[in-house]
């Protein structure tokens, strides 16, 4: 956690002073050697050419946002307009500009990376898997920020910060007055700073309305991938969802919850098993919430008829009915689709299971009737999106359901990576988080971000197959937070804030340089 509040910091000072290409080679090995051990586990798909391809070009890809997050924080420093071809020391060009336009250019570079994390999120269906302010998940009194900024305000904070402290060690070394000269330099982030913990601390503190709860089963299978997708297993999966279901169901919850892909087409396809699922919930008089394949038709230009798949979410209510389904709306490249497949259908044969899965199109709120409740669902690294969360929540949402199979990278870092990026969807919007995953992490997060039923009664073994009994509070009002409500107002003006500097720094350049003239 301590060492996001240091290390962009320290990348800018090996940037400063130094030519373009050589500001953002800096910044890409610095942005490749930390996606390329972050997200090791891509390497643990039971997949070894996918996984190694798939490791490869993601971190390279991403790599290039803090590239050039690095050359365009460098470019615009005060003074450094010269250095186009050769470098200068980092004494020369920090004694060129005063005190407030050093200040002015540190909050520019806290600025530029929410513009960048903001580009993470966006740009090609987005990936904003750990970003940087999730590396502040259990900083609780900081992190309510997130329910006025986004995560992306965090992430400002943070680098602000830390080029502040950059800056600041470096003034302080080369002056006669040292600590002032330290103090100086960090006094504006560090205030900020305090006024967001305590703003986050009486958040924490505020009194919480009272409503009714929800009880919920959770049930985490913990199935290998590769059995996920041995049609010979089929049966043996099934077998031991109903063995924790039905232990899970002597405890009386209101509502049954299985993970994605929990059952991948046995419900669309097979009637022996609605009826098995039918008779469960009828039997224990249970809601049930599961995730599996839908298919619908199509038809073609020629008249034919397309067979369409979905990853998808199903509400089934006591009586056996299936009232409700989500498509998933966000679909993760070259696993669950592969890019571009309409106008070079051939490039589907690439994956193995063919085409891949259509893009669901709307958003499909699950209503409970008796007990009450609305809930808002997301299938899968979907809960990693800020923006795409935030259109599923409003005034009458009780809670939000993720529904996710991490198995895919066995028992890795993937599980908590992906909570602790979810974790900020509940402040955001300021409503509880459930999420029920294949082995890990199956918990339930409250609307300030605190992590609850983590571990299994029994054992700290987040990866293990049970159940998880949890009670999420229903039916009390809750005002929409400032992030429901008026979404990214925060990382757009930083983009803009950033091409319009970088614009001014070119224009600026070329004035200066006899050359352009």
């Amino acid at each position: 956690m301590w060492l996001a509040w240091l290390s962009p910091g320290l990348v800018l000072l090996l940037g400063l002073g130094q030519p373009g290409k050589t500001a953002f080679r800096v910044g890409f090995f610095a942005g490749l050697g930390f996606y390329l051990t972050s997200l090791y586990w891509l390497l643990l798909i039971p997949m070894p050419l996918h996984a190694i391809a798939a490791w490869m070009s993601l971190c390279v890809y991403l790599a290039l946002f803090p590239a050039t997050w690095c050359w365009v924080c460098c470019r615009c420093f005060p003074g450094s307009a010269t250095v186009l071809t050769a470098p200068v020391t980092l004494r020369n060009l920090l004694a060129v500009p005063d005190w407030p336009r050093r200040a002015a250019w540190t909050f520019f570079c806290g600025a530029a990376w929410a513009a960048m994390e903001m580009g993470i999120s966006h740009v090609l269906t987005g990936f904003p898997w750990n970003l940087l302010g999730a590396s502040q998940q259990k900083f609780l009194p900081l992190i309510q920020i997130a329910s006025v900024t986004g995560v992306y305000g965090i992430a400002f904070l943070v680098v602000w910060t830390s080029a502040a402290l950059a800056i600041g060690v470096f003034v302080a070394i080369n002056s006669s007055r040292r600590l002032a000269a330290f103090a100086r330099e960090i006094f504006p982030p560090v205030l900020v700073v305090v006024g967001v913990i305590i703003f986050g601390c009486a958040r924490l503190s505020a009194p919480q309305s009272s409503g009714t709860t929800l009880k919920l089963a959770l049930i985490q299978p913990s199935i290998p991938q590769p059995i996920i997708w041995d049609p010979n297993e089929k049966t043996n999966r099934f077998n031991k969802l109903l063995a924790l279901s039905e232990a899970a169901l002597a405890n009386k919850p209101d509502l049954l919850v299985w993970p994605e892909a929990a059952l991948p087409d046995l419900v669309s396809r097979s009637r022996a098993t609605q009826e098995i699922v039918t008779d469960l919930v009828r039997r224990h008089n249970v809601w049930m919430i599961f995730g599996g394949e839908d298919f619908g038709q199509k038809k073609t230009a020629d008249g034919s008829l397309e067979t369409h798949r979905f990853n998808t979410a199903f509400l089934v209510n006591p009586a056996g009915d299936l009232v409700s389904r989500y498509h998933k709306r966000r679909l993760v490249v070259f696993t669950e689709y592969m890019p571009a497949v309409r106008w070079l259908p051939f490039l589907k044969w690439l994956r193995e299971s063919g085409g891949g899965f259509e893009t669901g199109t709307r958003l499909v709120p699950f209503r409970l009737d008796s007990p009450r409740a609305k809930i808002a669902m997301s299938i899968c690294f979907e809960d990693v999106f800020p923006h795409l969360t935030r259109e599923s929540v409003d005034a009458d949402t009780d809670f939000l359901l993720n529904l996710t199979n991490d198995g895919w990278c066995g028992e890795s870092a993937t599980q908590r990576q992906h909570a602790n990026a979810a974790i900020f969807r509940a402040i955001e919007n300021g409503v509880p988080l459930v999420r029920c995953t294949n082995n890990g992490m199956t918990c339930w997060v409250d609307a300030f971000g605190r992590m609850l039923a983590v571990y299994f009664p029994d054992s700290r073994n987040i990866y293990q197959p049970g159940f998880k009994l949890v009670e999420i509070p229903t039916g009390g009002k809750h005002t929409p937070t400032l992030y429901n409500r008026f979404g990214d107002w925060f990382g757009w003006p930083c983009v803009a804030l950033t091409l319009g500097s970088l614009a001014f720094s070119i224009c600026r350049s070329k004035r200066s340089d006899p050359t352009s003239r």
